[in-house]
């Protein structure tokens, strides 16, 4: 019988979010769901295991082989791009990277600082923009930098923008959509393409039904 597929997966919401997808390819989903601290769950059945990571941490597990494949936000991949396919955009744990600011504050002029968990994805955007921004990184609590004038603007993901408006801030602009997608080790993907392959194509979503598909509740004269 051949190794299990390996899988990186992100601990806390985006894992309860791929579940039912891992489910529909077979995984023993309530093994992977356990409220446990195991950081390494089987799925025998399915010839799959699982290890649970932070999200950071999956793209590096990934590309240097100790997982074959794994499931990490987009804004992981932007912020430090790695040598890995992405097949797949999964759908799940959509969210906006944004700049913002405090409300009725006009616009910086000359060198904004700029707070963020994500110093590359800020600078790029702003070097994109022609405006020499000072990055400030930040671990957490980036909405308070503006509050406390540590910085001008962030650079951050929105889901809501409840956050910002409990700080009193205000989206000045979208730097980019991010949604969680399937990574692939390289080799893992031309050495084990009968394993892998079919493993993604379970995880696709169905395309959307077409509107003369779809029927009323009891039948076309209902």
């Amino acid at each position: 019988m051949s190794a299990p597929l390996t899988i990186a997966l992100p601990k806390g919401r985006v894992l309860r979010a791929v579940a039912p997808l891992l489910l529909r390819a077979g995984a023993d989903t309530a093994a992977l769901l356990a409220d446990d601290r195991t950081l390494v769950r089987e799925s025998p059945a399915a010839g799959l295991r699982f290890l649970l990571l932070k999200p950071d941490d999956v793209p590096t597990y990934v590309e240097y082989g100790a997982a074959d494949l794994g499931v990490c936000g987009r804004d992981v991949l932007m912020e430090r791009p790695s040598d890995i396919y992405q097949p797949l955009d999964l759908g799940v744990g959509r969210c906006r990277m944004v700049v913002a600011g405090l409300v009725g504050r006009p616009a910086p002029t000359g060198v904004p600082r700029v707070g963020t968990k994500y110093p590359r994805i800020a600078a790029e955007h702003f070097a994109r923009r022609g405006v020499q921004a000072e990055v400030i990184y930040l671990q957490g609590s980036v909405e308070l930098a503006p509050v406390v004038g540590l910085s001008d603007l962030i650079v951050d993901l929105v889901e809501t923008g409840a956050t910002l408006v409990q700080n009193g801030l205000e989206e000045r602009e979208e730097v980019a959509h991010v949604s969680s997608v399937l990574v692939v080790n390289r080799a893992a993907y031309k050495l084990r393409h009968e394993r892998v392959r079919p493993f993604i194509e379970a995880l696709r979503p169905p395309p959307p039904a077409r509107a003369a598909d779809r029927v009323a509740p009891g039948g076309a004269g209902a």
